[in-house]
């Protein structure tokens, strides 16, 4: 048998001699997974420590965290005289306004007018052609001198007895057909000089120079601006309340931010039996000439205001199926007994909104403070703050510096 030293160096060398390293034993092996399974567990136990501690601080956190109260714009409910209106459409009728044209034929030989003039009663408009009218002027004014030379002559013959008073009687008749046939030559002459029958502004020009136009033909038209009138409806049921002379406010859609006003001038007498309707007519002042003869107008008819009436803006109801409400904005203490804001969600009934307003028939008095913005946010018994300025105001609400 080979001595077991010998062996053992021999393999070792043999092994030393091939660059091989010898395989770990099973006790180092099993060293290391040990090793490795322990630090896996106290990776793995750290972790769970690390994540139960934070979901506890979370927890507290929260449990201790109140966000800041919202700021929200407050407004004091007033009391003060609330408008009343009955309010109608109709629409706007010119006092005076026709269509121009001559009362005879003629050839068109001069125009004195442009398109959209303004024109005083009388100013001359358009000339026809009269100089066969002029001749027969002149022919009848001469068989008007000598009817009256030959009267004069008749008279003082028969004032002699030297002539038959037969002559004095035709003589006399000529000159009155003379006379007669003069005026009638001037009408005419008259009627082809085309006159403006009234004051007021030209529309577009219907003729040209050197066109024969007919009779009744239309050349322009020409409406009075300065006072016009407003023709509008109301339900039968108002007119208790309807008298002349009321105040009228008058809106049109060209100039949506301006209201005119007038007054009630006329009440038809008779209820419109297809519609139930009373028609209204309200004479208005149109210094400016912005209102126009066939306008679409709005139109209300000013009541005597109802007095001590509840309001707040209108952004401070919230509007829903279940009713419509308010945030009441109320003094408070918190548990260390300083001042705070809390709101209280009340129900209240609206009447009429006028000037971003809404009047305010039950739930709210006067002196209340109502949240006027930033009510998505709030919920009853909520503590707030008042906000320095409201977001809500209009720029030209807002006083510059």
């Amino acid at each position: 048998m080979p001595d077991s030293n010998v062996v053992e160096h021999v393999g070792n060398d043999y092994r030393r001699e091939s660059g091989r390293r010898a395989p770990p034993s099973r006790l180092r092996l099993g060293f290391w997974f040990g090793l490795i399974a322990v630090l896996l567990a106290l990776v793995s136990g750290a972790f769970y420590v690390f994540e139960r501690v934070r979901e506890q601080k979370t927890a507290e956190f929260f449990a201790h965290f109140a966000p800041p109260p919202p700021a929200v714009a407050i407004a004091t409910a007033e009391s003060e005289p609330w408008p009343q209106f009955l309010a109608g459409i109709g629409t706007i009728y010119a006092v005076h306004q026709v269509t121009v044209a001559p009362e005879v034929g003629g050839r068109v030989t001069q125009i004195f007018f442009q398109s959209g003039a303004t024109v005083r009663a009388g100013d001359p408009l358009v000339q026809l052609n009269d100089q066969p009218d002029q001749g027969d002027l002149l022919n009848f004014r001469a068989q008007a001198r000598l009817a009256q030379i030959n009267l004069t002559r008749a008279k003082e013959l028969a004032s002699r007895g030297n002539g038959p008073v037969a002559n004095v009687d035709l003589y006399q008749s000529q000159l009155d057909q003379a006379n007669a046939m003069i005026a009638k030559t001037q009408a005419i002459i008259a009627q082809k000089l085309v006159r403006a029958p009234f004051s007021g502004v030209l529309g577009i020009r219907q003729v040209d120079l050197g066109q024969y136009v007919n009779a009744g033909m239309p050349i322009v038209t020409l409406t009075d601006l300065d006072t016009l009138y407003a023709d509008f409806t109301l339900p039968e049921q108002s007119r208790a309340a309807l008298s002349v002379g009321q105040p009228v406010e008058i809106a049109v859609d060209a100039y949506p931010k301006r209201r005119f006003t007038g007054k009630l001038t006329t009440i038809e007498p008779q209820v419109s039996a297809d519609t139930r309707t009373i028609k209204l007519q309200a004479t208005l002042a149109n210094p400016e000439h912005l209102l126009q003869p066939g306008m679409f107008v709005n139109a209300r008819v000013v009541l005597p205001p109802q007095p001590d009436v509840v309001t707040v803006p209108e952004t401070a109801v919230d509007y829903s199926l279940y009713g419509n409400a308010v945030y009441l904005v109320e003094d408070g203490k918190d548990k260390d007994g300083k001042p705070i804001l809390t709101v209280k969600r009340t129900f209240v009934e609206t009447g009429e909104k006028r000037d971003n307003k809404v009047a305010i028939l039950q739930g709210l008095k006067a002196g209340d403070r109502v949240a006027s913005s930033g009510q998505l946010k709030l919920h009853d018994g909520m503590t707030v703050v008042a906000a320095e300025t409201n977001s809500l105001t209009t720029p030209a609400a807002v006083p510059r510096p």
